[in-house]
């Protein structure tokens, strides 16, 4: 089971990565922003969304407000061209004017003439009516859109995802994970007898004899992404959680029917996993609203309070490994913090969501299996880069374009050879800075504990914790596509290791364990290069366990 599911996430990631072009006909998200949608701000969200099971289609409206920060004379939104709008109204100095729309970029822009010009310091508040019938998911969750799956008992079991593809497939929005609203409010309305589950907090379901609307409300901010809906005959499973910040907070596992026993006993494994991520990053951040799960036809995504989780309570199993706990749930729990609360400002920075997420699992095997277990998960990950792009890029990236296993298992070895170049007391105080970086920060609950960052960021955190330059650790693993080329020579009673020169001046200097006779020597490479006398005849072996990731290379004299 574990190769089959191994094959599914790779074949998942092979296929999004060969759709990756820079003509992706709508089926993308992110890359550089067109200048009337950098000329706002979104503040708030309001979603109304109409499910038609039997017609597989959909019935929305959404209402945007946005603060104005640059003239434009068009307010810009994405929407995928399978769904109509019917009418656009704006209002905006007291008036309510009705917009002409074009539909522009393969019909996944939205161009809505504003009858005059909007300032610096406008306020506009766009209600967009949309209907039809979206895109279907080829293969949820890597190749996204709508999932119309059945229960084991013939019931409609509906889910969203569309991470790399944009929330504008299925909502009008500003596709970028550059905006995120300040809060936003979602309702979904379903036929009896199915359950709503979504992002944030329900306010409350109101019901007709047949239908249910239930009001979901995000008090924090989102990225469009992570928006989800979710939807089945739904059984809610309740606890509560006391975080280490003090105080209890929500948590709701939504079960199929046939699964609530199961849901009921994964719910302490799952909380384990809470506790861990808390103690090792900073608390949860979204305390304010809930913890949520719901039970979905595919693997998983990381839906801000509302975990998708379809890994039929495999709470010994990993996804690719195994790994003695639930690794779909940790993963996709650990974007909470790396994605959700610390989100990359642009899909150039795509490896701070999965390379941090995919990193921390090694780190709760390692705090249940030790050593071992941690390095058993490292040496898969070896086996898996490709080395084919950088991790990081400096330019506006589409998420398509950055999407592929490197992300996920490059960005966790960059990650792991960081720690042993900066040492552990440096690198579990960087975790947790670079998550919360005040006091005030990790307190609060209001929204501003959430915040968009970018690679420098993370290089000008890992620098001040640890005391050391790293530009040229960041330029060789980041941001170059071919891993650092590490060359061993040994002549007689001496071994030479020289780093590669890295492009534009940089010199690696990131040192390396080297094991003579059974003892493990930290060799330093100030200078990018060290030359140890060793006896002669001695056993050698650079790197034994795998501590730097490299390209290695023996050369003879």
């Amino acid at each position: 089971m574990d190769r089959l599911v191994r094959l599914i996430l790779l074949v998942g990631a092979s296929m999004l990565c060969a759709g990756c072009s820079a003509d992706a006909s709508g089926q993308d998200s992110g890359g550089a922003l067109l200048p009337e949608q950098a000329a706002y701000d979104v503040t708030y969200y309001d979603l109304s969304v109409d499910v038609d099971t039997a017609a597989r289609s959909i019935d929305g409206r959404l209402t945007a407000v946005a603060a104005v920060t640059d003239p434009i004379d068009h307010f810009v939104l994405n929407l995928d061209g399978r769904l109509e709008v019917s009418s656009a109204r704006l209002t905006w100095r007291d008036e309510v004017v009705e917009l002409a729309v074009e539909r522009r970029a393969d019909g996944n822009q939205l161009w809505m003439t504003l009858p005059a010009t909007a300032q610096n310091g406008d306020t506009l508040r766009v209600m967009v009516d949309y209907a039809g019938s979206p895109r279907v998911a080829p293969q949820p969750p890597w190749d996204g859109g709508f999932t119309w799956s059945k229960t084991p008992e013939g019931q409609p079991w509906i889910a969203t995802s569309c991470q790399t593809i944009g929330a504008d497939m299925w909502w009008p929005v500003k596709d970028h994970p550059s905006d995120e609203p300040d809060s936003m409010a979602i309702d979904i309305t379903l036929p009896r007898p199915l359950v709503a589950a979504s992002n944030g907090r329900l306010r409350g379901v109101t019901e007709t004899d047949s239908s249910r609307t239930y009001r979901w409300f995000v008090s924090t901010p989102i990225n469009p992404y992570t928006v989800a809906l979710h939807a089945a005959p739904y059984v809610r499973v309740d606890t509560t959680y006391r975080s280490t910040a003090g105080g209890e907070m929500p948590v709701s596992f939504y079960a199929l029917p046939g699964d609530e026993a199961r849901a009921r006993s994964a719910l302490p494994h799952f909380l384990e996993h809470v506790r861990f991520l808390e103690n090792t990053l900073g608390p949860y951040p979204f305390r304010a609203d809930k913890y949520g799960i719901a039970q979905t036809p595919f693997k998983g995504m990381e839906h801000q309070t509302i975990i998708a989780y379809g890994n039929d309570f495999n709470l010994e199993g990993g996804l690719y490994y195994p790994a003695g706990f639930d690794a779909l749930h940790f993963h996709e729990l650990a974007h909470e913090w790396y994605g959700n609360l610390v989100t990359a400002s642009d899909w150039k920075d795509f490896w701070i969501h999965e390379g941090f997420a995919t990193y921390l699992e090694a780190l709760y095997r390692e705090s249940l299996e030790g050593t071992d277990g941690y390095r058993s998960t490292v040496r898969f990950w070896r086996g898996q880069i490709t080395n084919r792009s950088p991790v990081a890029r400096k330019n506006a990236t589409s998420a398509q374009e950055m999407y592929g296993t490197d992300v996920y298992y490059k960005g966790a070895l960059i990650l792991h050879t960081l720690r042993y170049v900066i040492g552990d007391d440096a690198f579990f105080q960087l975790l947790k800075e670079f998550t919360y970086p005040t006091e005030a920060i990790r307190a609060a609950t209001d929204g501003s504990q959430a915040r968009s960052v970018t690679t420098d960021d993370f290089l000008d955190a890992a620098e001040r914790v640890s005391g050391r330059s790293l530009d040229a650790f960041f330029h060789a693993y980041l941001y170059r596509a071919e891993l650092p080329q590490l060359t061993v020579t040994r002549a007689e009673e001496a071994l030479t290791l020289r780093w590669t020169q890295t492009a534009d001046g940089h010199t690696l200097d990131v040192p390396v364990p080297v094991e003579i006779n059974g003892e493990v020597r930290r060799v330093l490479l100030d200078d990018g290069t060290a030359t140890q006398t060793v006896p002669e005849g001695a056993s050698i072996v650079v790197d034994p366990h795998g501590a730097v990731l490299k390209d290695l290379r023996v050369a003879s004299e």
